[in-house]
């Protein structure tokens, strides 16, 4: 009896280029689209022509592409920036704070213009699924100042879930970091990720958020990562976060900066 062997899985090519970490899907129509990419040795300009990962050739401008080296990166991102690499309104993206990295790289999720803190990105895009992929349940933690006094009522309101446009929105733990005379601290743990969740979630109670930042990922932590700046993650980090899942939390503390930002 023969063993079986894997048959290698196919794909598009222009996503076969993005996969490789060679460019994003963008830039990859654009240069299938340009005559610029060739197949098993013939050009074409098909972007959906099928690719078998880790046995067809792909060349592009006559040089052979090889599977880029994974980047693994955790950027402080300041508020007033989109995570889109162009944007059609011509706002100021992030990748003008990563002009020094050398491949190029994609976000791991989404923070929205005004919201702050880590945001992870890689050219790896398996690892990217798997961590963004709602199935894995990493927890996201979060810093946000309110223009309210916060109480018990608005952590048990959040805690328990609330209806916005059709989505029950649930805050996997809620608690207050600090209060003051008009203001509150609150740190919001999501480990689920649904559109605006926690400013949704905040305006059904009435509520404005003033800010908000996100501070962890999983285990990874942004700690004292300057605003605008970026850094490798660890190979820990990156593994860890790679294995994680709705487990965490169970009988580990959850990671968390010390106080909410100044």
């Amino acid at each position: 009896m023969k063993a079986n062997r894997e048959i290698p899985r196919r794909t598009g090519l222009a996503r076969a280029l993005s996969k490789s970490g060679f460019c994003s899907r963008t830039q990859a129509l654009g240069l299938v689209g340009e005559g610029r990419v060739r197949l098993n040795g013939s050009t074409t300009r098909n972007p959906e022509a099928p690719v078998r990962l880790g046995t067809d050739h792909i060349e592009v401008d006559g040089a052979p592409i090889n599977a880029a080296k994974g980047i693994y990166l955790m950027l402080n991102k300041p508020g007033g920036l989109v995570t889109t690499r162009l944007d059609q309104k011509g706002r100021e993206t992030i990748y003008s704070l990563l002009q020094d990295v050398e491949k190029w790289v994609a976000p791991v999720g989404r923070l929205d213009m005004a919201s702050e803190g880590l945001l992870l990105l890689t050219n790896d895009s398996a690892w990217s699924a798997r961590i963004a992929s709602p199935e894995t349940h990493i927890p996201k933690t979060y810093h946000v100042q309110i223009n309210a006094v916060a109480d018990q009522s608005h952590l048990d309101r959040l805690n328990r879930g609330i209806r916005s446009a059709g989505d029950l929105l649930v805050a996997k733990n809620a608690t207050i970091l600090r209060r003051g005379k008009r203001n509150s601290w609150l740190e919001i743990v999501l480990d689920e990720g649904k559109n605006r969740h926690i400013r949704r979630m905040l305006s059904e109670l009435g509520i404005e958020v003033l800010r908000l930042v996100r501070v962890s990922i999983g285990t990874v932590v942004l700690g004292d990562l300057p605003k605008g700046k970026w850094r490798p993650l660890t190979d820990q980090e990156k593994e860890t976060l790679a294995g994680e899942n709705d487990s965490w939390g169970d009988g580990r503390p959850r990671p968390s900066n010390a106080e909410a930002p100044k």
